[in-house]
């Protein structure tokens, strides 16, 4: 069929036998799809006003995805009856973007039309498994599918969907099921492939549910799948991991707010218990529990905090925002706003930038990577991660904040406390939560400095528990288990300073190369421009890998780049800890490495008929500047970073 043909179509479509109906359809959705919307809109609707057969059209107005087309089809559904309406009802269960989920949706949850439900969500079925969302998003709305399923068929291909998302909640969520016979089976291989692919989930409750299922499968495959639950228990950790904030019956383990972390800590404790009760007396009118969620009612005006303090954890948390004047809302991490939540139809605040950033942040990004919040009045799930002071957030499975510092709004000169409470925000607007789990990382123990270093004048610069005396690159170099972590993704490395500058200096830290790594010591650097160049570099680098099997003298671990070579051969072995010490005093730069200087030189005599590499160095005999670790695009470990100023 063509454009040619289409006259030809429309009149056979409502002169044929009923039973032809769907091909010719099919023959004038397949000429349209070679027009503009518009035009496809146009046609339709003028051919469908002039008929007495509107609902034969219908197909053809789902055919252009326009949103008038919708519009006109759920006017139709709630408006006729009879033909009519099972017409509009069918055209839009054949929606092919994922937006012909939603009033699917809204039909099943009002419908009292059991076949339409069903039929409806089938539909829901199709569309989310076809469909390329993340698997956070196509658990939210299975589990919405799996509440409004009408047979057993429907319930185990919902499971079986469930089980491919790879979400913590999913595999709780499908547990209970393995005690229904006719969904038993599919619900224990559900949780069996998340819980098995998914070492991160390992723990006592993740334990307990595969322990469940090794009892429940009952298929040929049971026995091999049983060898593989016990492997994974036997080389996971069957403790500690998530654990329940909420219990979905009531606000166990949740208290009023008191104050802030600063007003707070400047109570006594007779001050803060008695504020404590009239907190808790506020909580009882702003927060109560219904049908196992958590909810907030518009007209409160006090946050929801957890009774016990965190430090650095995980946090799993689904939340709903529903319609009204301003939805907006927000969880503070130790006290301190705040992960963003909000509508971002209101443009007018800028929440057009989705859901998810930091929103109270001045000098660190505040607004989220990319928009990932499904509509206002539908699940979404927060997966959040705090390491000192930073923060990573991925809504409905998208990262849409990386590894950035949270600021303390309540007073910017200081960190953000160590060890705080969670809070969920009343912000005016009526919100929903469910399935909040936490998981605690085992802090560190900060770095110290010895009794001699102390007494020396020492300062340290890097604990391994925060990263607050540093800037630049603060994205790629991480804190990693008590480690400065250079992390190189897109860009070439980038460059991590000290936010002070320092001139004469004895500078100590430790670092640990991968195969082939490259990165470099900046110091008396500013913080623009070529770091080797506008200031001095120190090389560090896995100088015997084969790639470099070329270089040049002033190129080696240690060497002041093209100035001064470095003594070689005194690099530990990949994967080991090297200590380095860098003196700068005037023109004097000595660099001992694990015991041995290898390099001990006057930069202005060995500047001064010219540079090892022929280069201009501008920056060489700078008196002070930042220093910095120089990242060239590989992963280096960087720990137990301090400083002693020189007179």
């Amino acid at each position: 069929a063509s454009t040619d043909n289409l006259s030809d179509l429309f009149n056979l479509l409502e002169q044929t036998d009923a039973k032809y109906i769907p091909s010719i359809q099919t023959a004038i959705n397949t000429v349209l799809s070679t027009m503009p919307q518009d035009e496809q809109l146009d046609l339709v609707t003028k051919k469908m006003n002039s008929s007495s057969k509107k609902n034969l059209y219908y197909s053809a107005l789902a055919n252009s995805q326009s949103k008038e087309a919708m519009d006109v089809l759920i006017n139709s559904y709630e408006t006729e009856t009879g033909e009519n309406k099972k017409s509009a009802f069918v055209a839009l269960t054949q929606w092919k973007s994922f937006d012909g989920l939603y009033p699917i949706l809204d039909i099943a949850r009002s419908s009292n039309d059991n076949n339409i439900v069903s039929e409806a969500v089938d539909a829901i079925i199709k569309k989310v498994g076809s469909s390329n969302k993340t698997g956070a998003v196509k658990y939210l709305y299975l589990r919405e599918a799996m509440e409004l399923a009408k047979t057993d068929a429907q319930k185990n291909n919902i499971l079986q969907l469930i089980g491919n998302t790879g979400l913590y909640q999913a595999m709780l969520y499908v547990a209970p099921f393995m005690d229904v016979p006719a969904l038993s089976e599919r619900a224990a291989q559900a949780a069996m492939n998340i819980g098995t692919n998914n070492p991160q989930y390992a723990g006592a409750k993740t334990t307990e549910i595969l322990n469940k299922v090794s009892k429940t499968i009952n298929n040929p495959d049971a026995g091999y799948q049983r060898q593989n639950i016990s492997k994974f228990l036997s080389e996971n950790s069957q403790e500690g991991g998530f654990v329940s904030l909420f219990n979905g019956k009531n606000l166990d383990g949740w208290k009023g707010l008191v104050g802030n972390p600063i007003s707070r800590s400047k109570m006594s404790a007779k001050q803060l218990a008695e504020a404590q009760v009239k907190a808790e007396k506020q909580k009882e009118k702003d927060w109560s529990v219904e049908n196992g969620l958590i909810m907030f009612d518009e007209k409160g005006r006090d946050n929801l905090c957890t009774e016990k303090q965190y430090g650095d954890f995980e946090m799993l948390v689904d939340w709903k925002l529903y319609p009204g004047p301003e939805p907006d809302a927000g969880i503070y991490l130790r006290g301190t706003p705040q992960v963003q939540i909000w509508d971002t139809a209101r443009v007018d605040v800028g929440a057009q930038v989705g859901s998810g950033g930091l929103y109270n942040n001045t000098k660190n990004p505040s607004k989220p990577l990319k928009v990932a919040d499904q509509k206002v009045g539908e699940w979404n799930t927060f997966h959040i991660k705090m390491i000192g002071d930073r923060v990573s957030v991925w809504l409905n499975g998208e990262l849409v904040t990386d590894n950035v510092i949270l600021e303390n709004y309540w007073n910017r000169s200081l960190p953000i406390p160590a060890v705080e409470q969670i809070e969920l925000q009343a912000h005016g607007s009526k919100i929903a939560y469910r399935d909040i789990f936490i998981k605690e990382i085992e802090r560190t123990e900060p770095f110290e400095l010895s009794a001699e270093e102390k007494k020396e004048g020492y300062k340290v610069l890097f604990d391994g528990t925060n990263m607050h005396s540093w800037t630049g690159n603060t994205s790629e170099y991480i804190l990693e288990e008590g480690n400065i972590v250079m992390k190189p993704s897109k860009s070439f490395g980038g460059n991590l300073y000290t936010k002070e500058e320092f001139s004469n200096f004895i500078f100590r830290f430790e670092f640990m190369l991968t195969p082939g790594a490259n990165n470099g010591l900046g110091i008396r650097t500013p913080l623009e421009g070529d770091a080797a160049y506008m200031g001095m570099e120190l090389q560090i680098l896995d100088n015997d890998a084969p790639i470099y099997k070329d270089l040049k003298e002033h190129q080696y671990h240690g060497s002041i780049y093209g100035v001064v070579a470095a003594e070689r051969g005194h690099l530990k072995p990949i994967g080991e800890w090297n200590y380095q010490e860098v003196i700068a005093d005037g023109d004097n730069i000595k660099i001992t490495l694990n015991g041995v200087v290898i390099v001990d030189a006057n930069i202005r005599e060995a500047s001064k008929n010219g540079t090892l590499d022929g280069k201009d160095h501008p920056g060489l005999l700078n008196k002070s500047g930042h220093i910095g670790f120089l990242g060239h695009g590989s992963e280096v470990k960087f720990r137990n970073i301090r400083i002693k100023e020189l007179k």
